[in-house]
């Protein structure tokens, strides 16, 4: 069992194919098969399910998958380590991110922290907060953007907005200048799937407002075009909201309502190098 081969388990699972994996190794297809194959053979067990539509772990692959992570994390700690005690850091940064905290919070952070530290590659995923915290949780993120409370997770606050109701531009409740959450009592409700959904759940509860949910998107941009489409109100935090709402208002919501980020890891004493100093540059922003 060699790295080159855990990392092409990696790359296979993660990309999905062999094909990708190799774009993202810089090795040959033919290369990756064959680091597969061999580390198949030597485990005594198929770790992939070809089909028409592509490949899939096994049962035995996901388990291997799960070590091989955390075993090749642990071998790049050790160069890293090595290097930060000399004063380099070197390595990757594994960070997964939520679409909008990208642009508005963590694409400054990026920039300071790749100008400063140009010897660190940067891996950024994004996703909504359930895929984070799996990412973490599993090894494939070292640090990501969640919504608080995180139990199980170490967490370094980022940053606190504000929750408006968004409704549609002709909507009664668009008059007003702040909308109550009781206002929403017996309307159209579309409810985000994401890490914002138990923060509006809870203000429903506390207003003792029933919640008529009509549709579930998962991303903000989803909800804003159906509250514009005129199927409901909803929810959403300030953060990362467009200048242009075409056919959508947001006013305050009643009684405030407010969304915390952080920046999570497993384990504040566990983290890399690269981690330590990405979490570390927070000091130096106001966000």
């Amino acid at each position: 069992m060699t790295l080159a081969q855990l990392r092409a388990l990696l790359a296979v699972a993660e990309h999905g194919g062999f094909t990708a994996a190799a774009d993202h190794t810089g090795m040959s297809q033919p290369a990756v098969s064959r680091a597969i194959a061999a580390l198949e053979r030597e485990l005594g067990a198929a770790l992939f399910v070809r089909h028409r539509d592509g490949i899939a772990l096994t049962e035995a692959g996901r388990r291997a998958v799960d070590r091989a992570r955390e075993a090749l994390r642990h071998f790049d700690l050790i160069r890293a380590d090595v290097a930060a005690a000399a004063g380099e850091i070197t390595g990757e940064l594994r960070l997964a991110s939520l679409p909008s905290a990208t642009g508005t919070l963590i694409a400054r952070l990026l920039r300071t922290f790749t100008d400063r530290y140009p010897q660190v590659r940067v891996r950024l995923f994004e996703g909504v907060d359930d895929d984070i915290r799996a990412w973490l949780h599993r090894g494939a993120a070292e640090v990501g953007v969640v919504t608080l409370p995180a139990p199980g997770l170490d967490t370094v606050p980022l940053s606190t907005h504000d929750m408006v109701a968004v409704l549609p531009a002709g909507h009664p409740l668009a008059d007003r200048e702040v909308v109550h959450v009781a206002d929403f009592a017996e309307q159209p409700f579309i409810l985000t799937t994401a890490g914002c959904r138990p923060l509006i759940m809870g203000a429903a509860r506390e207003s003792e407002v029933r919640l008529d949910i009509a549709f579930e998107a998962s991303g903000p941009a989803a909800i804003l075009e159906m509250v514009a489409a005129g199927l409901g109100v909803s929810i959403v935090p300030t953060l990362g909201l467009p200048a242009d709402l075409g056919a959508a208002v947001t006013r305050p919501l009643e009684p405030r309502t407010t969304r915390s980020l952080a920046l999570a890891v497993p384990s504040l004493p566990a983290c890399s190098p690269a981690v330590r100093v990405f979490l570390d540059q927070l000091a130096a922003f106001t966000v």
